[in-house]
C-alpha cells in the first residue's frame, strides 16, 4: 500500500513539475518575443511605423487611459461579444435539441443547415445593418449569426453520435424520449457542447470585430479601423493586443467554468 502511495505521489510530483515547466517556457517565449520586437524596432531591424513596438503600444494604451476612453471601448466590445456568445450558444443549443427530438424535421432541414453552415456570414453584414440599423444590435446579430450555426452543427452531431445501443436499451425498459435525452443523450453529448462553447468564443469575437468594422463608433474594432484610416498604426497594434488579451481572458474563464462543472 505504501509503495502504491509513494508511486502515486512521485507521479503527481512529476506531473506538477512538467506543468510548471510548460508554463515557464510559455512565459519565457512571450517575454523573448516582446524583447526581440522592442530591440528590433529600436535598432531598425523592424519598421516601427508599420509594426510599432511594445513600448509605443504601451504609450498608446496609456494615452487612451488618460483620455478616459480605454475601458469604454473595451467594455463595448466585451459586452457585444458576451451577448453574441450567450445568445448564439443558447439559440444553437435549443435548435439542436429540437432537431434531435423531431427526427423528420431534422431530415427535412438537413440540407439547409449544410448550406447555412457553408454560407459566408460576413457577407450578410450589410443586410443586417439595413434591417437592424447601424448600432450595437446589428453587431450582436452578426456575432449570433456566426456562432449559432457552429453551435447547432457541433451539438447536433454530438447528439447523433451517441451509441444507438444505449438508446435501444433505454427504450426496452420503457423509457420516454425525455428520459432518454436527459439520461443518455445530454450526458454523452457534453464533450460536443463544451467543444461548441470553446469554438464560439473565437467566432463571437470575429463576428463582433467584423460588425464594428462596418458600423461601430466605439469598441476595439472601431479603434483598429480608425487607427488604420489616420495611419496611427500604434493604435491599431495596441488595440489588437488588447483584443487578444480579452479573448484569452474569456477563454480561460470558460476553461475554469468547465473544470468547476
Amino acid at each position: 500500500m505504501n509503495e502504491v502511495s509513494k508511486a502515486q505521489a512521485e507521479f503527481m510530483k512529476k506531473h506538477r513539475r512538467r506543468g510548471f515547466l510548460v508554463a515557464a517556457v510559455r512565459w519565457a517565449l512571450l517575454i523573448a518575443l516582446i524583447a526581440v520586437w522592442e530591440i528590433g524596432a529600436r535598432i531598425g531591424w523592424i519598421d516601427a511605423f508599420l509594426l510599432s513596438s511594445p513600448s509605443r503600444m504601451l504609450e498608446t494604451t496609456l494615452d487612451l487611459y488618460r483620455q478616459g476612453v480605454l475601458f469604454e471601448h473595451i467594455f463595448v466590445t466585451v459586452f457585444e461579444t458576451l451577448a453574441g456568445f450567450l445568445l448564439g450558444g443558447v439559440i444553437g443549443f435549443v435548435i439542436a435539441v429540437l432537431l434531435w427530438w423531431f427526427d423528420f424535421a431534422r431530415r427535412v432541414l438537413d440540407i439547409y443547415i449544410v448550406v447555412l453552415n457553408s454560407l459566408p456570414k460576413i457577407a450578410l453584414g450589410p443586410i443586417l445593418i439595413v434591417w437592424m440599423g447601424a448600432g450595437i444590435p446589428a453587431i450582436i446579430a452578426m456575432a449570433v449569426l456566426i456562432s449559432v450555426v457552429v453551435t447547432l452543427v457541433t451539438v447536433l452531431n454530438g447528439f447523433l453520435e451517441v451509441s444507438q445501443e444505449k438508446i435501444f436499451l433505454m427504450r426496452s425498459f420503457g423509457a420516454t424520449k425525455s428520459q432518454i435525452f436527459s439520461m443518455v443523450i445530454l450526458p454523452s453529448g457534453k464533450p460536443a457542447i463544451l467543444s461548441a462553447i470553446k469554438l464560439n468564443i473565437g467566432l463571437s469575437w470575429v463576428g463582433v470585430i467584423v460588425g464594428e468594422y462596418l458600423v461601430s463608433r466605439a469598441g476595439l474594432g472601431y479603434l483598429i479601423v480608425y487607427g488604420g484610416q489616420v495611419f496611427q498604426l500604434d493604435l491599431v497594434m495596441a488595440s489588437t493586443v488588447i483584443l487578444c488579451i480579452c479573448a484569452v481572458a474569456m477563454y480561460f474563464m470558460t476553461a475554469w467554468l468547465e473544470r468547476r462543472g
